[in-house]
């Protein structure tokens, strides 16, 4: 989706066509997998971070083709909503030091960023939702003029066929609808990107899937929608919910194009790109056309296809040299603070390739449906979720605290980061962030809602989100985890 699209209408033919390649593209995927060289390419990371914009009354600011113009960086790109922008990190190496690597570029670039903003009394925000949010700031009028995307929303809203419905429970539920999909972009995240090698790619996605909701739990970060107390991590409702194109009333429906999966990966990534291609017809017909770049195979058609499906854990073809698959974690909010975000990341690769070397043992234990639910569950309760997980009997999957699940398996995390090579020191350093917010029982969804009760005391619901907004940008600014500021 990283591509400008200007054509806004197509005809029965041009899906058809694009269906068509899409099979192709699929059995050269086949042939691609098969090679005995592919993947063979040193392992990296990488991460886009989204975020806020917003002036100095704490309400979004529509400033991010100002901003572009100045900074002439072009690690920093557009999002949907003119609030928004987005920094890609440069890849490093897994091995050695790569959170504090990726920490470094993380503040050279934001503090760049900031001192661009600070001229114009705008300030720069990593939240997964704005507070001070509202519903008429989740209109056209307020997004990106860039063709891709209004051919997005425009066949999105085509394919539903009516108002998109967001309805999501909590202390003060939420019951609105929107006509396009500017509500989207409400979300901002940090999308992880990792590369894994493709004779345990199984393994690690088995295990990345299972242990999300200790990562959701953990990193929540997004309490507040349109100013009202929801979910933990409301992104997790508000994404699926704001692209849900599904109007079919028939015994079987088309699932979401935002889900958990559908799942235990038993053969192997193809299968992926197979049920992403056979479950969902496309939404941006276009024919690339590229022209080969390198000895693989550009599928450029398919990655365009797999980039308008929005699973939260994705994987990333990738063609240059050997090529390489990637997991793509989708589910990390943005914010508190860079390190925050990077403990975040240390922690969910970490249990993902610590838990790889016995996942089958534990799939065979918890079925899927028992990791989303769990997903769900965590989404919405945080640090005070109840899962289904084989904690005092391995054999058995029963009730627990997530709390008690994430402390148990805090070894596990630092063994997976050992596995990749990642120094002693380094491992210590991010997993001691989530270690810290595990003692104190403090997330920045737990620090967000009390704030905001705070502020309520004496207050309007308005005033109070607004200083809300304020205090949190004070406490950015001090790069401190979150479990050291100041409760309200």
């Amino acid at each position: 989706m990283g591509r400008n699209i200007e054509n806004l209408e197509y005809c029965q033919t041009d899906y058809e066509d694009f269906q068509q390649c899409l099979y192709q593209q699929l059995e050269q995927l086949k042939d691609v997998l098969a090679k005995p060289t592919f993947g063979q390419e040193p392992l990296k990371l990488g991460a886009e971070l989204e975020l806020y914009l917003v002036d100095e009354h704490g309400q979004v600011s529509l400033s991010n083709q100002l901003l572009l113009d100045q900074l002439q960086d072009e690690q920093f790109q557009h999002e949907l909503n003119q609030y928004n922008l987005e920094l890609n990190l440069s890849p490093v190496k897994q091995s050695g030091k790569p959170f504090s690597a990726l920490l470094t570029e993380m503040k050279l670039k934001t503090d760049k960023l900031n001192k661009v903003a600070e001229q114009y009394n705008i300030s720069v925000v990593p939240i997964g939702i704005l507070p001070t949010l509202k519903q008429q700031h989740l209109n056209s009028e307020f997004m990106t003029d860039l063709g891709r995307y209004h051919c997005l929303s425009k066949q999105l809203y085509q394919q539903r066929g009516d108002d998109f419905s967001i309805n999501i429970s909590g202390e003060e539920p939420v019951s609105i609808t929107v006509s396009d999909i500017c509500a989207e972009g409400a979300n901002t995240s940090f999308q992880v990107h990792m590369m894994t090698p493709i004779e345990k790619f199984n393994q690690v996605f088995n295990a990345a899937q299972l242990t999300l909701p200790l990562v959701t739990a953990i990193a929540a970060n997004s309490p507040l929608f349109l100013g009202k107390r929801l979910w933990d991590e409301t992104r997790i409702a508000l994404f699926k919910q704001s692209i849900d194109i599904r109007q079919q009333k028939s015994a079987w429906q088309e699932p979401a194009r935002v889900n958990f999966g559908f799942g235990w990966l038993r053969d192997n990534v193809w299968q992926l790109f197979a049920e992403a291609v056979s479950l969902y017809p496309p939404v941006l017909p276009v024919m690339l056309n590229s022209k080969p770049n390198g000895k693989l195979p550009r599928l450029d058609e398919l990655s365009l296809h797999m980039g308008t499906l929005w699973p939260w854990h994705r994987p990333i073809y990738d063609h240059h040299n050997n090529g390489h698959m990637r997991i793509e974690f989708r589910a990390i909010p943005a914010g508190p603070t860079n390190i925050d975000m990077l403990a975040n990341a240390a922690f969910a690769i970490g249990l993902a390739n610590g838990l790889a070397s016995n996942i089958d043992e534990m799939t065979a234990i918890v079925p899927f449906r028992y990791a989303e639910y769990n997903f769900y569950r965590a989404a919405k309760h945080g640090l005070e979720a109840k899962i289904l997980w084989p904690l005092k009997n391995k054999y058995h999957a029963e009730e627990t605290n997530i709390t008690d699940v994430i402390a148990a398996l805090m070894p596990v995390a630092r063994k997976g980061l050992q596995d990749l090579n990642i120094d002693n020191d380094e491992i210590s350093l991010f997993l001691d962030v989530i270690d810290q917010r595990l003692q104190h029982k403090v997330t920045g969804a737990i620090w967000q809602k009390r704030s905001q009760k705070h502020y309520e005391q004496t207050l309007d619901k308005d005033s109070a989100c607004q200083a809300l907004v304020q205090e949190y940008i004070k406490n950015v600014k001090t790069g401190k985890p979150v479990s050291s500021w100041k409760q309200l």
